[in-house]
């Protein structure tokens, strides 16, 4: 890691170590009597400690090392759409084929940096390649809504998730070397979005913005977090090439785009009848509910420094 690395991972540890402290005096202000909110607020900072601690550590191991991650990232959030989707046998060969092809297949050439095929591999020829896999078996019944099902869930937990380690790949004139920085910029303001649109909301929130998608999501809340996310993003324009303006316009980008990946998201929930992805993460859910917001930032914001950028 260089200098800039150490200086952002230490501001994110000194930040979750504030946390901890307001967690630590909340949970002994409520005494012996449970408190959710409190609970629940003491158990994502927890599990905020270990994503920080599981990304730092794929940092150190390089570029590799962040493709490696988010191969096992998308693995599970994969996992789990697949999980909440009902199949039948005739979508086996279909599901074999995502899991066990294309997925790797996309981060390998993620890995060896070939954007002519890793941009158009999912969307175009997986995406006529399941369909033919799953009318093999001649199972008709809801056919054309299984085969939706598969191709949503390989372009949101593959494609869209493999956008972030696809930022390795570009070359961008002075800042070689760093692109592991753009990485972390990314998650931050997308990340702290969610977070300071939850507080901004609950401190000020009176007008729901989705009621039947997303209770908890508030126009305050909304105008609040975003604004606050974006100000940060300009402000940590030192890691990226970008000027303070143009981070700003870029956060602004992303936290709108992560906005409304939480929103469908949230939507494929309710369609479902269930309220998280998963539990795979304590106070978080599953995967994909600490990754909506990403999930539609990421190949957006990809696409868009690749053009004007790399």
């Amino acid at each position: 890691m260089d200098r800039n690395t150490l200086l952002l991972f230490a501001g994110i540890g000194a930040l979750l170590l504030l946390a901890s402290l307001v967690g630590f005096i909340l949970k002994k202000r409520s005494g012996d009597r449970p408190n959710p909110v409190v609970d629940n607020l003491n158990a994502r900072i927890n599990a905020w400690w270990v994503m920080v601690l599981v990304i730092g550590i794929a940092f150190l191991f390089g570029n590799n090392g962040v493709v490696v991650l988010f191969y096992f990232v998308s693995f599970y959030a994969l996992r789990e759409f697949m999980t909440l989707t009902p199949t039948r046998r005739s979508d086996y060969p279909a599901l074999v084929a995502a899991f066990y092809f294309a997925l790797p297949m996309q981060y390998l050439l993620i890995a060896f940096g070939w954007y002519g095929l890793f941009a158009i591999f999912i969307p175009v020829y997986l995406f006529l390649l399941l369909p033919i896999l799953a009318s093999l078996g001649g199972d008709t019944t809801r056919y054309l809504e299984r085969a939706a099902k598969v191709q949503w869930g390989l372009m949101i937990a593959v494609y869209c998730i493999s956008s972030v380690p696809a930022l390795l790949t570009l070359d961008i004139p002075g800042y070689e070397g760093r692109n592991l920085l753009l990485i972390a910029w990314l998650i931050i303001v997308v990340q702290l979005s969610d977070v300071l649109q939850y507080v901004c909301g609950k401190l000020f929130g009176k007008h729901k913005i989705a009621p039947n998608l997303s209770p908890s999501k508030t126009i305050e809340g909304f105008i609040g977090g975003v604004a606050l996310a974006t100000l940060i993003g300009a402000m940590l324009c030192w890691i990226t090439p970008f000027a303070f303006w143009q981070a700003a316009l870029f956060a602004l980008l992303v936290c709108m785009l992560g906005f409304a990946g939480g929103l469908v998201m949230s939507a494929i929930k309710r369609d479902r009848g269930v309220k998280d992805w998963g539990h795979m993460i304590e106070g978080h859910g599953g995967m994909l509910d600490r990754l909506d917001s990403v999930c539609f930032a990421a190949p957006v914001f990809f696409h868009m420094v690749r053009y004007w950028w790399a």
